[in-house]
């Protein structure tokens, strides 16, 4: 069966996605709590974080279930972070972007078994962002299983995009060594520390072993003009920026356990890019990067080509 005898109009096609997408982000959601906590994403099922009552299926249904409680929890009444309807209605839009882009860009002889697969791994790797994106915002570390595992997936699957292997293969080593080489390895012969974690090169091997070394040079430089962007429109409104709560507990914490005599706690705080708390001003603000790079894959996914048209001289 090919795109044509499938026949699906393309309103239909944008309202499934949407609600698939829609339920996808909510284990998304499950994802970016979890992982982090090194919890499973599986057991138990849906609970309240305040006070641990399962929740009910009437109540986790996405988007609706947030906007039907106001954003407070049935069971207690505890505040639920507008993160999560922010997460389940980003999920459903990029889901729809991913069937617009893979309708649009297909032959109408393609079968349609071709077109969901490359709609599925293109929407499977812009959940991964995504969960990446929010845990790094918050958290800033990039987990290994998604970075790791979408490289993996990526070398694996060249042909959903058009790519060679040995592409595929490139794009990953320039894109890891893009950053460990002149952030990494000599930054920390200059300054002593790593000037950036080891997680934002791995993602930049993920985006190099999907798109090849141009969707990897796109990441980086377009993620870092992004980046810096953010930086000062948040540094003029607000005077300051602050690291992310939950990275300044944690280094609290260590700081506690070193002076204890804690070994592995001094080490991190020596090693660690977040060892040492954020100096003043805008140049020594700490900003996590991860979400400016994940948004950079994004465009690069839903409109690569259209940056290789008006860009060629670029790329």
């Amino acid at each position: 069966m090919t795109l044509t005898e499938l026949d699906v109009g393309p309103w239909t096609a944008r309202t499934v996605t949407f609600v698939f997408g829609a339920l996808w982000g909510s284990f998304i959601n499950v994802v970016i709590y979890r992982v982090p906590r090194d919890l499973s994403v599986v057991f138990p099922g849906s609970h309240c974080p305040a006070c641990g009552a399962p929740i009910r299926p009437w109540d986790n249904v996405p988007i609706v279930s947030w906007c039907v409680l106001r954003g407070r929890a049935r069971c207690c009444g505890a505040r639920i972070s507008p993160r999560y309807v922010l997460v389940e209605s980003l999920a459903g839009l990029i889901a729809v972007a991913c069937c617009d882009v893979v309708l649009g860009s297909l032959a109408p002889d393609t079968p349609a078994v071709r077109a969901v697969a490359i709609f599925l791994a293109d929407f499977g790797m812009a959940m991964a962002l995504i969960a990446a994106a929010f845990i790094d915002a918050e958290h800033m570390i990039l987990p290994d299983g998604i970075t790791l595992g979408g490289t993996i997936f990526g070398l694996a699957t060249p042909s959903l995009r058009g790519v060679g292997w040995t592409d595929g293969l490139l794009g990953a080593s320039v894109g890891f060594l893009g950053v460990w080489l002149p952030f990494i390895v000599l930054y920390r012969r200059i300054r002593g520390r790593d000037g950036m974690g080891l997680g934002d090169a791995k993602l930049l091997m993920m985006a190099g072993a999907w798109y090849g070394w141009e969707g990897a040079a796109f990441a980086l430089f377009v993620g870092a003009i992004q980046a810096t962007v953010a930086a000062v429109i948040l540094f003029a409104v607000h005077g300051k920026l602050e690291e992310p709560e939950t990275v300044r507990h944690e280094r609290e914490e260590l700081e506690l356990a070193a002076q204890a005599g804690d070994m592995e706690a001094r080490h991190a705080l020596l090693n660690d890019p977040l060892g040492a708390a954020p100096s003043e001003g805008l140049m020594g603000a700490r900003l996590p990067f991860g979400p400016f790079l994940c948004l950079a894959m994004l465009e690069w996914m839903l409109a690569g080509e259209w940056i290789r048209t008006h860009f060629i001289l670029v790329f």
